[in-house]
Parts: structure tokens; C-alpha cells; sequence
């Protein structure tokens, strides 16, 4: 690490833990539920995998969401997504499918597969209250369109935002968002190495391995496969990752506002919560 650079401490390590959401697939959560705003901007993660058909087959049939986006990132397999805005879109592997819910959006996300794997995450980033009413938007980034950087040691993929990694400015695909989401994936090659990102002071930083292990900050804390480090807010994230492993570093602007979660629905009260549902039990929450 750099001579007299403060580093980020872990305040919090998370064990992703099994679940199974829509119809039986079988996943991975690493965070959601109770106690968001140490989140803040970010609601939810799953990373879901699995060689059997019989774990993701079900898939996600038509459901709500109301007040939120969703970005979900296929590391192997082929996902369709269907919404009530006639939008349909195939997820291969390497692609990103960015959602905007706003004020409604109705879809399916269905496994386009019978046998194989099936491997990804998806990642909920809540919206302001100012954009929570905002119409739907949906968009489909396919992994050409994906910035890629070689370092030494290092594979990124730069899903969104705007970051410096060991020195080298990182510019996602995604970067129009208010709360300055930043999501990178970053596969380390096969010897030991070090790592440095610049972080603007004020954001979350989560930092999820999903192969290997890294020792985060002056600390050098362990964080193993399938845990989650939530990171001080001050300072840059710096690590010593081993080889072969690969971590998502995902970083954004907290929102501050009042966080009411009811499941597919976000937003600041629980009057908007009972507003949402009552709408798309009438038939208005995506009209």
C-alpha cells in the first residue's frame, strides 16, 4: 500500500446466505432486507448459480416494482426479459440489464436454457424520492459495449461509474445516475496482488468476493468467497486480493432519505407502500 494513503476500515463483513426468490431459483443473498440505510444507495444483492436446471428453470414470472432500479449482470448462461412496455431483451454471458422500475414496470426474467449453468448477480439501487415516480426505462447493454481495462495482475469490467484503480482512470458504461453508482468487476490474474481504488469520500463502498479471498485495509481484514465487506466511508479501498480471485467492488452516493421496503416495492412511507400496492392490485401501477 502507498506510504501515508488512508485506507477504508471494514466495519461490517456479511455471509451471503441461501434463499430462493420467484419461482424456486435458488440463490445466494448477499445483503437486503432490514436496516438498509447503512446501504444507502444500494437495497439488495443476490448472486445466483447453479449447474442444475431444477435450481433456476422456475425462473421469474411476471411480477412488479415500484421505486428502484435493478442491474443484473450474467456471468454464464441466458436469461429473457419481458415488460409491460413490450420490451424484450436476451442476457448472454457478459451482458448487463439496467432497469429503471420509477413509478411501475411489470416483468419476467426466464432462463432461455433447459441444462448448463446458470451464474450472475443482481443488484437493487434505489432512487430519490424526487425519480421514484419517474416513468420506467429499461436498457440492455451487451458486453461488447461493456468497457474492459488490462492492468497488471488485472482484468476490470466496468459496469458503471467513475473510479481510479491503481492508478488507472475507470470509466463504466453506465454514468448518468444520481447517486454516482460505480460497479466494477475485477478478476485478479494468478499471483497475489495489491490493490488500490479511489473512492470519493461520503459513498458507500461494498466489496463482494465471489472467488478467492482478499485482506482489506491497514487491517489486512480476511474476507472469503461469499462474504461481503461494507466499507468505512472515508479514504480509498485498498486490499491485498489472492490470485485467481474475483470481486465485485460496487461504490455510490447515499441518498439520505427515509428507506420503506415491502417486497417489490421501495419507497419513503409506508403510505406510498400501501399507495403501490393498492395500485397494481387495480390494475394502475404500470398504466
Amino acid at each position: 500500500m502507498t506510504a501515508g494513503t488512508v485506507l477504508r476500515t471494514v466495519e461490517e463483513v456479511v455471509q451471503a446466505t441461501p434463499a430462493s426468490d420467484g419461482d424456486g431459483v435458488r440463490l445466494l443473498r448477499v445483503f437486503g432486507g432490514n436496516n438498509l440505510t447503512r446501504f444507502d444507495p444500494f437495497l439488495m444483492l443476490d448472486e445466483f448459480g447453479s449447474y442444475e436446471a431444477r435450481d433456476y428453470i422456475g425462473g421469474f414470472p411476471p411480477h412488479p416494482h415500484r421505486g428502484f432500479e435493478t442491474v443484473t449482470y450474467m456471468l454464464e448462461g441466458k436469461m429473457e426479459h419481458r415488460d409491460h412496455m413490450d420490451n424484450v431483451g436476451l442476457l448472454e454471458p457478459g451482458d448487463v440489464q439496467w432497469m429503471k422500475a420509477g413509478a411501475g414496470v411489470i416483468h419476467s426474467e426466464m432462463p432461455k436454457q433447459e441444462h448448463g449453468r446458470m451464474r450472475g448477480f443482481q443488484l437493487w439501487v434505489n432512487l430519490p424520492a424526487a425519480e421514484k415516480m419517474t416513468p420506467a426505462t429499461y436498457d440492455d447493454i451487451p458486453a461488447g459495449h461493456i468497457p474492459g481495462y488490462s492492468l497488471p495482475g488485472l482484468q476490470v469490467k466496468a459496469i458503471a461509474g467513475n473510479l481510479t484503480v491503481n492508478g488507472q482512470p475507470i470509466t463504466g458504461a453506465v454514468t448518468d445516475r444520481s447517486s454516482e453508482p460505480a460497479y466494477l468487476d475485477l478478476q485478479v490474474g494468478s499471483e497475489q496482488l495489491d490493490l488500490q481504488v479511489e473512492v470519493p469520500d461520503g459513498h458507500t463502498a461494498l466489496l463482494y468476493v465471489y472467488e478467492g479471498s482478499v485482506d482489506i485495509g491497514e487491517r489486512q481484514t480476511r474476507v472469503s468467497a461469499q462474504q461481503l465487506a461494507r466499507l468505512s466511508r472515508t479514504g480509498n479501498v485498498g486490499l491485498t486480493a489472492s490470485g485467481d480471485s474475483r470481486l465485485l467492488l460496487i461504490t455510490g452516493k447515499p441518498i439520505g432519505e427515509p428507506i420503506v421496503h415491502y417486497g417489490p416495492f421501495v419507497m419513503n412511507s409506508r403510505e406510498e407502500i400501501d399507495q403501490a400496492i393498492a395500485d397494481y392490485n387495480a390494475g394502475r401501477l404500470a398504466s
